[in-house]
């Protein structure tokens, strides 16, 4: 039986990706700092599908340990990489450790971690790594260039290492959620024909699996219109209000 690890298990996304690949019976590996919560979702994937859940303590910006946390995992065959941090873009143009977490959490943790898991599945020669990467990281945008830049180098490390791990039997999978209802929107007043809920973003994951798709955009729109605002010209985009 397949087993998923899932890096950031505790956010709404990672919750219901963990969902549909219980559905699956695939054994789950749920790693994240909330002990208690991943302790509940735990009891109610094992009671409500019968999959094997275990739990680890993840820490994505504490990079001396990850090479640890990961060999003690016994090498997971789909490895999803779901934490990310949104931040606050004012705050961070003042408070240099606010702007050092937005870019930590949403590239730097990723990368250190991914490096871990994708050298030991080219070196199985199998694997597939999932990354929750964001629409963000598609243009930079006055409204929030920190979170983007992170996601934008996300995005291109992705591409990358899809490039160089495929070669090896290696699937590397990029999803766009674009705007999500979830925790880390909560204060944030977003468009509903734009928004999508965890459970769509689950269904999406899943399904790019299945395909082994290169990039999925959780809702279809998404990729048209991150197209068009590619295209402004830079001189009209900067005179915008993003």
């Amino acid at each position: 039986m397949a087993e998923a690890l899932i890096l950031g298990a505790g956010s709404d996304m990672a919750v219901a990706i963990a969902r549909r690949l219980a559905e699956r019976k695939v054994n789950l590996v749920l790693a994240g700092r909330d002990m208690e919560l991943l302790s509940d979702l735990r009891a109610d994937l094992e009671i409500r599908y019968g999959v094997g859940v275990r739990l680890v303590y993840f820490d994505a910006l504490d990079y001396a340990s990850h090479r640890s946390f990961y060999s003690e995992l016994g090498s997971p065959s789909i490895t999803v990489c779901a934490f990310g941090y949104l931040g606050d873009q004012d705050k961070g143009m003042e408070d240099w450790l606010e702007a050092e977490r937005i870019l930590a959490t949403n590239f730097t943790g990723a990368v250190s971690i991914l490096n871990i898991v994708a050298a030991d599945y080219m070196q199985r020669g199998s694997g597939m790594i999932v990354g929750i990467s964001s629409v963000a990281g598609d243009r930079g945008r006055g409204s929030n260039y920190l979170y983007g830049s992170a996601k934008a180098g996300f995005t291109a490390y992705l591409s990358g290492l899809r490039n160089r791990a495929f070669k090896k039997g290696v699937t590397v999978i990029t999803v766009k959620p674009g705007f999500a209802a979830t925790r880390m929107t909560a204060h944030l007043n977003l468009p509903p024909a734009l928004t999508a809920s965890p459970e769509q973003v689950a269904t999406a994951v899943v399904k790019g699996m299945d395909r082994k798709q290169n990039t999925v955009y959780v809702k279809g729109l998404w990729k048209w219109m991150m197209l068009v605002i590619g295209m402004i010209p830079e001189n009209v985009f900067k005179k915008l209000s993003l």
